[in-house]
C-alpha cells in the first residue's frame, strides 16, 4: 500500500510552483548516522557515485568526508535508489543529513512510491524523521517520514490546482 497518494500531493512535486530540487533532510544526526546511511547506500546496492569536484573517488567513511577542511570543496554522494530516481547528498555538516531530489524525476504514482520506500528506508534504519522542504524554503517540510506512524505522511495542506 502506498504511503501516499499521487492526486493528493502531485502539488508538492511541481517543478514550476515547488522549485525542482526540493531539499530533503534529517535533522539531528552525527556522523554515526552519515556511516550507518552510507552503509545502508552499500547494503542494497543502489548505484551510487562519489565525488570532489570533478574527481570521482571511493565512497570514503563517513568520519573521512565530514572532517575536510571548511574550505574544501563539498563532496556529494550520487545515489539511485532507482534506475530513474536520483538523490545528491551534500556533506555540509554531521547534524543534519540533506540531499536534493529533482521533481522532474518524481512524477506520478510509481516514482512518488518509490521516493517514499527511500525516505522510509533512511528513517527507520535511523529512527528520526526524514523532511522535504520546498527549494529555498527550509524549515517549512511539506511531507516526511513519521517515526511513530512508520510511514511518509503530510506535514502541510496540498494547495488545489
Amino acid at each position: 500500500m502506498s504511503d501516499l497518494l499521487w492526486d493528493d500531493v502531485k502539488c508538492f512535486f511541481d517543478p514550476d510552483s515547488m522549485g525542482s530540487l526540493p531539499d530533503v533532510r534529517v535533522p539531528d544526526c552525527s556522523v554515526g548516522d552519515w556511516q550507518a546511511v552510507l552503509d545502508l547506500v552499500g547494503a542494497r546496492g543502489w548505484a551510487c557515485r562519489y565525488s570532489e569536484g570533478a574527481t570521482v573517488l571511493p565512497v570514503p567513511r563517513a568520519e573521512t568526508v565530514l572532517s575536510r577542511p571548511a574550505d574544501a570543496e563539498c563532496p556529494e554522494l550520487r545515489v539511485r535508489p532507482d534506475p530513474d530516481v536520483l538523490a545528491i547528498f551534500r556533506f555540509h555538516d554531521d547534524e543534519v543529513i540533506d540531499f536534493d531530489v529533482d521533481l522532474r524525476e518524481l512524477q506520478g504514482q510509481e516514482r512518488l512510491d518509490v521516493f517514499c520506500g527511500f525516505l522510509r528506508e533512511i528513517g527507520r534504519l535511523l529512527g528520526k524523521p526524514v523532511l522535504m522542504d520546498p527549494e529555498g524554503a527550509h524549515g517549512h517540510p511539506v511531507l516526511g517520514f513519521d517515526v511513530r506512524a512508520d510511514r511518509v505522511v503530510l506535514l502541510a495542506e496540498p494547495q488545489s490546482m
